[in-house]
């Protein structure tokens, strides 16, 4: 496993490529996720070569991406994103860049779950398939706060059970990404992380949780950095994906009030990497 810097989650906003490769330096990352919209856009002009450069220099893995289109929107705006795609796989792989991932909404207000299933297999099979040709893996993230998942009329898949049933209808190369969050908020444990295989888990998010507040009043969008107050016993969370034998990206996401308070780039990225260090030295 190594501690890789997703710059949006702690709100800071690299102007390109290679600010986001300064980015993960300065706050001693070992891994940064990309932009494929912009690698894509770059590599016909710049070439692979050129690109891989910043990433070689400073001994930084690029990653990961997200799926860099609106899949859960119009048909007119899915079709116009899976388009394109392909040449946006194609230039994150330029960079050894394997790993892609989207979260899934617990519940619908305009389907039951069974035409949810159908929706999300529908879309998501095309966007795996383009994946797999290229030899990338497609994380799921299933999403556990029960403040959220009450939002919706028809409940949807929120564990990691029910988010690996819907991988295997996706694809092959489509596991999980399993955030110590949702993990937590699901009230799943160690047993359910050691259930799994390495082969499973595609990415890894972590962060704690706010004490003094109910599991189940938990909000998805108020989260602390990865041991700030030991609520989510992260160090069991490790250990448990360490024992499986996942050996991807670790990305913070933590939504946090205190990096908010933050006035620089460069503070908050030492803070996150303060707190990444004390669950992977």
């Amino acid at each position: 496993m190594y501690r890789a810097l997703s710059p949006g989650a702690i709100g800071i906003h690299p102007a390109n490529l290679e600010a986001a490769v300064e980015a993960a330096v300065e706050g001693s990352f070992q891994g940064v996720e990309i932009n494929a919209v912009e690698v894509a856009e770059r590599i016909g002009n710049e070439g692979g070569d050129k690109l891989r450069q910043p990433f070689e220099a400073a001994g930084i893995q690029a990653a990961g991406f997200g799926v860099p289109f609106n899949w859960r929107g119009t048909d007119e705006e899915w079709k116009s994103g899976i388009k394109v795609f392909p040449a946006q796989v194609k230039a994150a792989v330029a960079l050894n860049c394997t790993r892609c991932t989207t979260y899934i909404l617990p519940g619908s207000n305009d389907r039951t779950l069974e035409e949810n299933l159908q929706f999300h297999v529908a879309r998501l099979t095309p966007v795996a398939e383009i994946l797999a040709n290229e030899g990338c893996r497609f994380g799921i993230e299933y999403i556990g706060t029960k403040s959220l998942r009450n939002q919706f009329k028809h409940p949807f898949l929120y564990t990691s059970k029910g988010m690996l049933e819907l991988a295997d209808m996706i694809g092959h190369n489509t596991g999980l990404l399993v955030d110590s969050w949702h993990w937590y908020t699901a009230r799943e444990t160690v047993e359910d992380l050691l259930s799994l295989t390495a082969e499973q888990i595609v990415y890894v998010h972590v962060n704690d949780a706010p004490a003094g507040v109910p599991r189940d009043e938990l909000l998805d969008g108020e989260r602390e950095l990865p041991s700030a107050t030991g609520v989510i016993p992260i160090t069991s969370f490790i250990s448990g994906l360490r024992t499986v034998g996942y050996n991807g990206p670790v990305v913070a996401e933590p939504f946090s009030a205190e990096l908010k308070l933050l006035t620089t780039n460069r503070a908050k990225l030492i803070r996150t990497s303060q707190a990444m260090r004390t669950i992977l030295p």
